[in-house]
């Protein structure tokens, strides 16, 4: 209770942990457990998980529009890939459910693992440690040791994806790099140049600058949220 940055957190003082507490917390919560067991945690804590502010589960809390975009997508005959700087296992534990993108189209920051023979059964055990951390550069990266090819589109909404929607446009022939802008602090919330978390400065000049579509949220977006 004592010990920072988990004390930030039983005070209630979120909004003061930095990116390495985040990534400290992430290690000591998410490891200790076979890869099958740390699944079934983070499907039975989803299921009945809700944001404290909307009430509305998190796997509610999915933006409409998107889900559109990547049906229409998918209708077109495109391959629809989640790059997040989320936990890859965590996120495949239940997002292919909600974004119809199977798990292994799912590419995200990972924590290092152990190979182990418990009482005759093998496992796959997460143990402390990050062994790739999927933010900024490491994002075109890891797209291109996963599937190997650069993107013909990309969409992002922070600085995070900056360097992502960079490779994509860079490649030949015609390609699509779009920002999602937070503005809307009536229906979800409104953050970019000075925000701790999701932080959009340098790709919004960027994207200006370069005739990138950026969806302003607010102006642009007729439905946040999936209707209930």
């Amino acid at each position: 209770k004592t010990t920072k940055p988990y004390s930030l957190v039983l005070s209630g003082q979120i909004d003061k942990l930095s990116l390495e507490d985040v990534l400290t917390m992430v290690q000591k919560t998410h490891s200790g457990m076979s890869s099958d067991e740390f699944t079934s945690i983070v499907q039975a804590w989803i299921s009945t998980a809700k944001h404290p502010v909307t009430g509305r589960p998190y796997t509610d809390m999915v933006y409409q529009p998107m889900l559109e975009l990547l049906d229409y997508l998918d209708s077109n005959g495109f391959k629809n890939f989640i790059v997040s700087g989320g936990g890859n296992a965590f996120m495949r534990a239940w997002a292919t459910d909600v974004y119809n993108i199977p798990s292994e189209r799912i590419i995200g920051t990972r924590l290092s693992t152990e190979f182990v023979n418990v009482d005759g059964s093998y496992q796959v055990k997460r143990v402390p440690g990050i062994e790739v951390n999927n933010d900024k550069a490491e994002k075109p990266q890891q797209i291109y040791q996963h599937i190997g090819k650069r993107p013909i589109a990309s969409f992002g909404n922070s600085d995070g994806d900056l360097q992502m929607l960079q490779w994509t446009t860079s490649g030949t022939g015609p390609r699509l790099a779009m920002y999602v802008h937070h503005t809307d602090d009536q229906r979800e919330w409104k953050y970019d140049r000075t925000s701790s978390i999701g932080k959009l400065d340098k790709g919004l000049d960027e994207a200006k600058a370069k005739g990138w579509l950026i969806a302003d949220m607010k102006n642009d977006w007729k439905q946040v949220y999936p209707t209930k």
